[in-house]
């Protein structure tokens, strides 16, 4: 995911997504640079309109956010709330 995350960045920055630059990017964030996940990724690259993708992705990681981040119900337990009566009627059964 760091490599598509150094992609998207480099883009956004108006850089050109190249090896030299892919490589600086995650070496500057602490990562191991796999060599053939660099060229694995220009090559899904090449000729991707970066722009069109992140379009047509947005939407969909849009309506999905909400359902990722909805709280879980909330089901609260009602006890039965004990009377004094109901003390007194089972005290009376022991004294018959």
């Amino acid at each position: 995911m760091e490599y598509i995350y150094a992609a998207l960045l480099l883009h956004k920055t108006g850089k050109t997504v190249d090896e030299a630059h892919v490589k600086k990017v995650l070496e500057a964030a602490g990562t191991h640079v796999e060599e053939g996940r660099v060229k694995a990724l220009l090559a899904a690259l090449e000729g991707v309109d970066i722009d069109e993708a992140v379009k047509s992705a947005a939407p969909v990681a849009v309506a999905a956010a909400p359902a990722a981040h909805a709280p879980a119900a909330h089901k609260e337990e009602k006890k039965p709330e004990k009377k004094e009566e109901d003390a007194a009627a089972g005290l009376g059964s022991l004294f018959g």
